[in-house]
């Protein structure tokens, strides 16, 4: 129970001589670009170009503390996950161009509910309990991750989850133990990486990308390959373009399939 995909990135021989099918391919990767960066392979999803990807209107809509009282499925979902203090308001307010749609505060884990915003009156946003180092006990986190899970496996309606990553420090270990639960759940997902403007003593362009570098190198070690990945700053407004093209792009496939199936086989092989 709570499959939500066939296949999954999960490292193995078949995998690796056997290709992907359907509605994803996988990049050649292991070796250098033409600019001498490192490639890695990476999934490649066969989506429609969208045709739809400005924010008209977003809104709070809910916050909830089970599943059961999330909104009615009637719209496809996109998840927003990561470490306390991760930006993930700071990025769902990028997105919508709405400052304050979610509330950003410095007290990591301010968020604690399950918080749904509907954008363009078509698909929802939401906005998850951050995982990590919240002030609020062990008993508490351990709650929230049990209902954010069980949200993972049992909402129906969930296109994809964003699962932010902090580019401006060293890979850690329980973004990566959460990319590799996604995995093993079959929950389709997506890496984005953050703050990838910040400036501090040590911190420059090249540092940055040597953390998201040594990331996906060790997500590697345990997946055949990796799942999409975008690069963004919600002070700058980097990667909003292209983030809002990946969502479209989910969203036109989810409106021609009419069931999220379609466009889930095949996204973690």
């Amino acid at each position: 129970e709570g499959s939500r995909m066939e296949g999954s990135s999960r490292q193995s021989e078949s995998s690796r001589e056997d290709g992907c099918d359907g509605g994803v391919q996988a990049e050649d990767g292991g070796g250098d670009g033409e600019d001498g960066e490192e490639v890695f392979p990476e999934i490649r999803l066969n989506l429609p170009t969208p045709n739809k990807v400005k924010v008209k209107n977003a809104e709070y809509l809910k916050s909830c503390v089970t599943v059961s009282d999330c909104p009615p499925p009637r719209f496809p979902e996109f998840a927003v996950i990561g470490r306390s203090n991760v930006g993930k308001s700071s990025l769902i307010n990028m997105l919508t161009g709405r400052k304050e749609l979610a509330l950003v505060s410095k007290e990591p884990g301010k968020t604690r509910c399950i918080n749904h915003f509907l954008i363009n009156d078509s698909w929802y946003l939401v906005d998850l309990p951050g995982y990590g180092f919240a002030k609020v006990g062990l008993q508490g986190r351990q709650q929230f991750d049990s209902f954010t899970r069980e949200y993972f496996t049992r909402r129906p309606n969930l296109a994809m989850v964003l699962l932010l990553v902090d580019a401006s420090v060293p890979p850690q270990r329980i973004d990566l133990q959460y990319a590799n639960w996604l995995t093993d759940n079959e929950v389709p997902f997506a890496l984005v990486f953050t703050k990838a403007d910040k400036r501090r003593k040590g911190l420059n362009a090249a540092v940055r990308d040597s953390h998201v570098t040594a990331f996906k190198r060790q997500l590697l070690q345990d997946l055949a390959f990796l799942p999409p990945s975008l690069l963004t700053s919600s002070a700058k407004g980097l990667g909003r373009g292209e983030l809002l093209n990946f969502i479209a792009a989910l969203r036109v496939a989810y409106e021609r399939s009419g069931r999220l199936e379609a466009i889930r086989q095949g996204m973690l092989r």
